[in-house]
């Protein structure tokens, strides 16, 4: 991933960078944040590891701003600090929009973690978004057609994408209108049928 790391100590700066590019990662480095701010102006990035007191702007200051943008992509936001990890602290952070909070010094196996998970988030992240927006949907089975040019249950394309799993039942106006008529049809033939209950409805 390109990530953009903030930073204005120039030792802690160049300990992120070899940090970041050990794990494998293209960094875009800003001495604070008003430079990172600007920085995001002119291309995007997806993570952003900022320290938390700085000159001009702050982590924090910088993270708000992060999300009062509109309609932008959502960008995974670690704050690293020398502050301990209070549950002040963490609060402070969280309401400003902060994912993940690392303290000084910085330790590379917990930064992998951090970013492994930011990775998982910002797919799923993307995943909702595209889901969000219009698909292209049959207007006539309701199948939706992937990126692939291939058609599927809609059922199958969520789920293929999030993982989520679906459970059947019949709404009341599709009760009223299809199951209804079809159940008289069978009571006519079969007089012993008798009226099935849908899902959503009250038990007298």
């Amino acid at each position: 991933m390109k990530i953009l790391a903030v930073e204005d100590d120039a030792v802690s700066c160049a300990v992120l960078r070899q940090a970041l590019r050990r794990l494998g990662h293209e960094t875009v480095e800003a001495a604070d944040g008003e430079a990172a701010w600007e920085s995001l102006q002119i291309e995007p990035f997806r993570v952003v590891v900022s320290d938390w007191m700085m000159p001009r702007t702050d982590g924090l200051e910088l993270c708000r701003r992060i999300r009062q943008r509109p309609d932008a992509e959502y960008i995974y936001f670690i704050l690293l600090t020398s502050r301990d990890a209070t549950e002040e602290n963490q609060r402070e952070a969280a309401d400003a929009g902060v994912d993940d909070f690392l303290t000084k010094p910085l330790d590379l196996p917990e930064l992998w973690t951090r970013l492994r998970v930011a990775e998982r988030i910002l797919r799923y992240t993307t995943q909702v978004r595209q889901l969000e927006e219009m698909l292209p949907i049959c207007s006539y089975c309701k199948k939706i057609r992937d990126d692939k040019n291939y058609w599927q249950q809609i059922e199958g394309y969520i789920s293929e994408r999030t993982g989520s799993d679906f459970s059947h039942s019949v709404c009341p106006d599709c009760y009223q209108r299809v199951l209804v008529p079809e159940l008289e049809k069978l009571k006519a033939s079969h007089p012993t049928v008798t009226r099935v209950p849908f899902s959503g409805e009250r038990k007298p």
